[in-house]
C-alpha cells in the first residue's frame, strides 16, 4: 500500500513526520535510485527507499521514554551551535528515539521520546486535542492577567488560546493547552502582562510526570501507553 514518505520514514523509526519533511528537501531520501521529493508516495513492499543511502526497514519493535528534561537543553537531537540536547540525556538509551513535540531551552518537565511516528501524530496534531498542562511561576499583575490569559490571545498574527488557566499560588498559574504553538504559555503571559521566571510541564494527556528527578528518563509502563493510545 502506498503511503507518503514522511509516514513511512516515521513508521520506520527514522525520524518524525516533520523531520522527514526535512530529510526530503535536504536530498537525503532516495526512491528507487532518484532524489526524492516532498510529497512522493511509495509501497514499501515494492519500492526501495534509502535515508543517506541505508535501506528503509521496518523497527523491531518501539520504544517509548518519559524524560524529566531540565532547563539549558534544547529538545532536538543535534544543535548546529554545539548546545546540550535531550539527546544526550537519553543516550544511554539502546534505541535511536526523538523527541514528541517540544519543549523551548529555558522551559524544563514532561518529554515524550519515541520511534513510534502514529504515536508521535497522535499526540502532537493539534486534532487529536491531547492536553499538556504547566506549572508557570510568574512576575507582575497577575489578578489583571487572569481574565486575558483565559480569553484567546493574539501574537504575531497568530491567536492563541488556553483550555483553562487557574491561580494556584500568589505567583504560579496552572495552564492547560492543546494548540502546541511555539513558546505559545510564554507568549500568552507575556501579552498579559507577565514574565514568566519558570515554566514546567507536568502533564500530557493523562500521562503525569510525577517524582521523576530533572535530567532522569524511565521507559512508559504498558498501562500509561495504554492510555495514550486511547
Amino acid at each position: 500500500m502506498e503511503e507518503r514518505l514522511q509516514k513511512l520514514l516515521s513508521a520506520a523509526g527514522v525520524c518524525s513526520r516533520r523531520q522527514a519533511e526535512e530529510y526530503i528537501q535536504a536530498g537525503r531520501v532516495t526512491l528507487n535510485g532518484s532524489t526524492a521529493r516532498l510529497g512522493e508516495k511509495a509501497d514499501p513492499d515494492r519500492d526501495r527507499v534509502e535515508v543517506d543511502g541505508v535501506l528503509l526497514t521496518a523497527p523491531a519493535g518501539y520504544t517509548y521514554l518519559l524524560l524529566n528534561k531540565p532547563r539549558g537543553y534544547v529538545t532536538t537531537l543535534s544543535d548546529e551551535k554545539g548546545r546540550k540536547t535531550v539527546a544526550q540525556l537519553v543516550a544511554d538509551c539502546p534505541d535511536r528515539v526523538w523527541p514528541v513535540g517540544r519543549l523551548d531551552m529555558d522551559s524544563e518537565g514532561l518529554l515524550l521520546l519515541t520511534n513510534d511516528g502514529t504515536l508521535t501524530h497522535r499526540l502532537t496534531h493539534p486534532s487529536h486535542k491531547v492536553e499538556k498542562e504547566y506549572r508557570v511561576w510568574v512576575s507582575g499583575d497577575v489578578d489583571r492577567a487572569l481574565p486575558i490569559l483565559s480569553a484567546p490571545v493574539v501574537d504575531r498574527g497568530e491567536t492563541l488560546a488556553a483550555d483553562r488557566v487557574e491561580r494556584t499560588g500568589e505567583r504560579t498559574l496552572a495552564v492547560v493547552i492543546h494548540q502546541g504553538k511555539n513558546r505559545q504559555v510564554r507568549r500568552m503571559c507575556a501579552a498579559a502582562g507577565l514574565e514568566v521566571e519558570r515554566l514546567r510541564r507536568v502533564r500530557e494527556g493523562a500521562l503525569l510526570l510525577g517524582g521523576l528527578k530533572p535530567g532522569c528518563w524511565r521507559p512508559l509502563t504498558e498501562k500509561e501507553l495504554r492510555i495514550l493510545r486511547e
